[in-house]
């Protein structure tokens, strides 16, 4: 049974970091590309960051361009999203999720599977 299982989130001050961790298990993780999504309480789940399966490459949404950076370590089976100076417009529950390539933005929801539980990010002073 392929499972993602995202860990790292907390509560933070704003302009504070955190690095979230996805794990994979039940699949080939290296053959798939991960994705990082978002979503707040009454608003639509939103695309942050995809990497590449080689990790070769990734894209982000505009609003994270330069405070996250998301990574992957295949021997590990294991992504990551470093998260810095958090703001409270971050605060949401982030999911991890698989696709098959990244394009040059983080795609639909649609096209991604083997959705986490999800994690979830605070950022309050």
């Amino acid at each position: 049974q392929s499972q993602l299982v995202e860990s790292g989130g907390g509560l933070v001050q704003p302009g504070g970091s955190l690095r979230l961790s996805c794990v994979g298990s039940g699949f080939v993780f290296e053959h798939y590309a991960i994705g990082w999504w978002r979503q707040a309480p009454g608003k639509e789940r939103e695309g942050v960051a995809c990497i590449s399966s080689s990790g070769s490459s990734s894209t982000y949404t505009d609003s994270v361009k330069g405070r996250f950076t998301i990574s992957r370590d295949n021997s590990k089976n294991t992504a990551y999203l470093q998260m810095n100076d958090l703001q409270p417009e971050d605060a949401a529950t982030y999911y991890c999720a698989t696709n098959w390539v990244c394009g040059l933005r983080v795609g639909r929801e649609s096209d991604y599977d083997n959705w986490g539980q999800g994690t979830q990010v605070n950022v309050s002073s």
